[in-house]
């Protein structure tokens, strides 16, 4: 990516007058005082840090936990642009949990060629032992996290989609939260759509996917692997604000064919189970026997109809890299529409003829691993030393089925505070939808992540990125 690469500033567009949606936000900050500022910016820090909103980093020697740097210049979305996203996001969501009930039962879509059949048969995500089990509702996917970058003024891309156990909607919400405290007139002088009924929504959701014969109290609870996990604090907080109980897999047990929680009365069964325990580790009878982290025999109890497991197991076929390339063809063949929202061209390397191109353009590309997730595994080609390209390419020979590429998009960026003033930074977006008998709901918004290196385009935390409030407006 040479130099000369224009990116869309979401602020400022091409020129130096503030786009239509952040016009009155622009008029605002260019009377207000940069150092008072600045130090609003240090005051939220602290509290995040009082609050215990931070994530631990796997991987590393002290796995220390970490504060997700949060930048006070909003990201501002017009809502004319929010319609499209989120026609865009549902059509998504149905379209992925209309694949998983496929494969899971006739595999039409195999029976026609638009996916090929080793992709699914070879595929750790895919989970045979969901074949025929039919989810309370025919619901799969409860909670879709769909990431989206944008490349102009009305060009968005789809970069993956999380419909396993996506994360981040406790940062959408904490943020949130913190702009309210730090900038009431802002909101008085913006319509902003607010995001926090998300908690009770989420709660709605799911307790319209009770199994067809639920317990008088109709219970939820959410199953954390616990404290040492990385998104612990999401988790926690989720309960809290749900009014749920949070549990971990041994306070949990089969009592009279259902899962029930243990209680200072006795055991209590639970009806639905917003899980955030990976599917390996989620029964020890059934996946690994090694778990210490989920609950003997829940997986027979959920194939009987007794209990909703969201997202339900198995899911992870759907937010494969390698099955993203597909996702145009699968948007069509179970709506009949095309796609609203585009991928990213990808090449998929277990193509021969793909894998060769990517070797011969490794210098210019991005290459994920196809299981991989937070930002881990992952080669940004333009910004690789000699040694990391070399390494990739060992990588790539050796298990090419392993990978996926693409091209290194132009990413818009949004001015990010700094001591210097405001600075453009690359965004990406993840807005969070949940998904019911009774339809598709979006919160508007969702976790805005920033790259807050100068030319960085890695936004993910655990790489050093931040995130921003994301402020989807009323009107235009």
């Amino acid at each position: 990516m040479s130099d000369e690469t224009q990116f869309f500033d979401e602020m400022f567009g091409s020129g130096t007058d503030a786009r239509a949606p952040y016009k009155r936000y622009s008029d605002w900050f260019s009377n207000e005082d940069p150092k008072g500022l600045m130090k609003e910016a240090k005051e939220a820090e602290s509290f995040f840090r009082r609050t215990g909103i931070t994530f631990n980093v796997y991987g590393q020697a002290d796995a220390e936990e970490r504060l997700i740097p949060f930048d006070i210049v909003p990201r501002i979305i017009s809502g004319k642009e929010w319609a499209r996203l989120a026609k865009g996001v549902e059509q998504r969501v149905r379209a992925i949990n209309a694949f998983l009930h496929d494969i899971y039962h006739r595999q039409e879509i195999l029976r026609a060629g638009r996916v090929p059949k080793e992709l699914i048969a070879r595929n750790e995500a895919f989970l045979p032992l969901m074949m025929g089990v039919e989810p309370p509702g025919g619901i799969y996917t409860h909670i879709v996290g769909v990431d989206l970058v944008r490349t102009s003024e009305n060009e968005f891309f789809v970069l993956e989609d999380n419909a396993r156990t996506p994360s981040g909607v406790s940062y959408m919400l904490e943020n949130r939260e913190m702009m309210l405290q730090m900038f009431p007139e802002l909101f008085g002088k913006m319509k902003v759509q607010p995001v926090s009924g998300y908690p009770t929504a989420l709660r709605s959701s799911l307790a319209a996917t009770m199994p067809p014969d639920p317990s008088p109290d109709q219970t939820v609870a959410i199953l954390t692997p616990g404290i040492h996990n990385s998104a612990y604090f999401e988790h926690a907080f989720l309960a809290d604000h749900m009014g749920v109980e949070l549990v971990e897999g041994s306070d949990l047990r089969v009592v009279d064919g259902r899962i029930a929680m243990r209680t200072t009365k006795g055991y209590k069964p639970i009806d639905v189970i917003y899980r955030r325990v990976d599917d390996e580790y989620l029964d020890p009878l059934n996946f690994n026997p090694d778990s210490l982290l989920g609950v003997p025999g829940i997986f027979d109890v959920y194939r009987a109809g007794r209990i909703t497991i969201a997202n339900a197991p198995g899911t992870g076929i759907a937010d494969d890299k390698a099955i993203y390339s597909y996702m145009p063809d699968i948007v069509e063949f179970y709506t009949g529409e095309k796609a609203i929202l585009q991928n990213v061209p990808t090449w998929r390397c277990s193509d021969p003829e793909a894998l060769a191109y990517v070797l011969d353009h490794l210098d210019e590309l991005v290459v994920k691993e196809v299981h991989g997730s937070g930002g881990y595994g992952m080669l940004v080609g333009p910004a690789a030393s000699k040694r990391e390209l070399a390494q990739f390419r060992a990588k790539l020979e050796a298990k090419p089925e392993g990978y996926i590429a693409q091209p290194t998009l132009a990413l818009s960026t949004v001015p990010i505070l700094t001591k210097a003033g405001l600075a453009p930074r690359h965004v990406d977006l993840r807005p969070f939808a949940l998904f019911s008998p009774e339809g598709v709901t979006l919160t508007p918004g969702g976790l805005t992540r920033v790259a807050l290196k100068a030319g960085s385009l890695v936004v993910n935390s655990s790489q050093g990125g931040g995130t921003k409030d994301t402020w989807v407006l009323e009107d235009d």
